[in-house]
């Protein structure tokens, strides 16, 4: 029986440990021809070999435990733990988060009567409750669902950022809140703009064209897109070129106050081909200008679908060529009337009433354009006063041709002066006749007076020499010792009177209880 002892233990290769590994490696323990060692010894070793392979153990079951530990994290944040960062949702599931709001707000539009197609692409709440805050809000302005469908994007606007402090600001402005309906209706692109960078310094400019603080509010409500407007854009260049045909300088706020609509017109396609046309007429440019002051509305009318046409049915209906100019300049709103249908309706009235013809039809518009905006009842009520006056029908026509404006005076006044042409001066009808315009002149103010110093001085005199001047010219007459020639013109619109230098007070200041001139 052969007993196997070991002769020795050799010193353990190195170990190796992969600390991703969930085991140790060792390689394989060589046993070969050591040193003979005694019992104490081998003894010895062996106990210091296990501490050292415990201590490795120990050391591996740490690792282990801590890539455990990490799995188990791992696992734990795919499972949903809250300190992990998978609990975040991906882009792909926020986009169809935002897809499905916004599928919800469509939604809730359509249900109140909204086409939200246009909203594509815009910025809207991620809920529908915004969104309801955003229409009720609108809703207690007086915005309709029509209105909204007209501008949708209105509802890109926040209430609390855009809303609330732009109105706010148009209220303290004094633009009455009774008007923001119209506002928003007008431009609801207001809501998207800012009070510091957009309003504001619009308003200030306004003030620098001299339109007084307190006119601010009326021009704002009635043109509320000039709050769009680049200042050095069509606003600036408007401006200027007014003042250079000779708009008075000083007249500008009143004529922007009037119609601020003028700040939104182009130089070169609007304002330019207006005035260079009625240069064309034969008004000269100075007049025109004056014309501006006076009426700025007819800036508006439109020249090629309005303006030209209308001068055409003037030539149609007799009106003479040169007497455009006057006839323009006299009643400019002519220009932006429904004229032909006008013009007709007046000549078959007077055709009807004093059998008038068309040549004199021609004459009686040119004399006073007015007519075509006079009623019919007016019209006849003066017709059957001349009548009853003891003047024939033919003299009435002559005294209508001679003198249209016969026709719109005031009959009260018109019956003192004949009360006082038949008892206080004592002349034949036949002076009225030729005369008619006597029933323009005041008979406190100019007949009376002039008569008596007449009969004081002895001369005798037609109506026409007797009223027909200026009080200056009439005290030269008063010189006369007799008269040797009458002088038997009749007056008549002067278009150098629209020329002449005008004084401080003439352009009156504007009133904000006035209205403006219609047509």
């Amino acid at each position: 029986m052969k007993i196997g002892y070991c002769a020795g233990i050799t010193r353990p290769s190195l170990l190796l440990v992969h600390p991703d590994l969930p085991a140790l490696v060792f390689r394989k323990l060589h046993l070969g021809s050591v040193p003979s060692l005694n019992h104490v010894q081998r003894i010895g070793l062996i106990a210091k070999y296990r501490h050292s392979v415990a201590e490795r153990t120990n050391a591996v079951s740490s690792v282990d435990s801590s890539v455990s530990k990490r799995d188990n994290v791992r696992l734990g944040r795919k499972q949903g733990g809250s300190s992990s960062l998978y609990n975040r949702p991906s882009l792909l599931s926020m986009k169809n988060e935002k897809e499905e709001n916004r599928a919800r707000v469509y939604e809730f539009l359509r249900g109140l009567g909204i086409v939200p197609d246009e909203l594509d692409g815009l910025e809207l709440p991620v809920t529908v409750e915004v969104m309801r805050e955003r229409v009720d809000f609108l809703h207690k302005l007086g915005v309709t669902i029509e209105d909204i469908n007209n501008y949708p994007l209105i509802l890109g606007c926040s209430v609390k950022k855009n809303m609330i402090p732009v109105l706010d600001y148009l209220g303290k402005l004094g633009v009455r809140k009774s008007t923001f309906t119209e506002f928003l209706r007008r431009y609801p692109q207001v809501l998207h703009a800012s009070v510091v960078v957009d309003l504001a310094p619009v308003v200030k400019y306004l003030q620098g064209m001299d339109i007084k603080p307190n006119a601010i509010p009326r021009v704002l409500e009635r043109y509320p897109e000039v709050l769009g407007f680049k200042l050095e854009g069509t606003m600036s260049t408007s401006v200027a070129y007014l003042v250079g045909i000779g708009v008075a300088r000083r007249a500008i706020g009143q004529i922007l106050t009037r119609n601020p609509e003028i700040l939104g017109m182009r130089v070169g396609r609007v304002i330019k081909p207006f005035v260079e046309y009625l240069e064309s007429l034969g008004i000269p440019r100075l007049a025109v200008a004056r014309l501006i002051e006076t009426h700025p509305h007819f800036l508006g009318f439109g020249l090629e679908d309005r303006v030209k046409p209308n001068v055409e049915s003037l030539l149609e209906f007799n009106i003479r060529e040169e007497s455009l100019p006057s006839v323009v300049a006299q009643y400019p709103e002519l220009l932006g009337a429904d004229l032909k249908t006008k013009l007709l309706g007046q000549q078959s009235l007077l055709d009807a009433v004093i059998d008038l013809s068309p040549d004199d039809f021609g004459r009686v518009v040119e004399k006073m354009p007015q007519i075509v905006s006079l009623g019919r009842k007016a019209i006849v009520k003066h017709v059957e006063f001349l009548k009853d006056c003891g003047f024939s029908l033919q003299q009435v026509r002559t005294m209508v041709v001679g003198c249209p404006q016969l026709l719109a005076l005031n009959i009260d006044i018109m019956k003192l002066s004949f009360d006082y042409f038949q008892r206080g001066m004592e002349r034949p009808l036949d002076d009225l006749v030729i005369f008619p315009a006597f029933f323009t002149y005041g008979l406190e103010s100019t007949i009376k007076p002039r008569h008596r110093r007449v009969g004081l001085k002895g001369l005798k005199c037609s109506l026409s020499w007797l009223l027909n001047c200026s009080d200056e010219r009439f005290e030269q007459r008063m010189e006369y010792d007799t008269i040797d020639m009458e002088e038997m013109e009749m007056p008549s619109f002067d278009m150098n009177s629209l020329m002449e230098p005008r004084s401080d007070d003439s352009a009156s200041e504007y009133e904000d209880d006035s209205e403006d001139d219609n047509v």
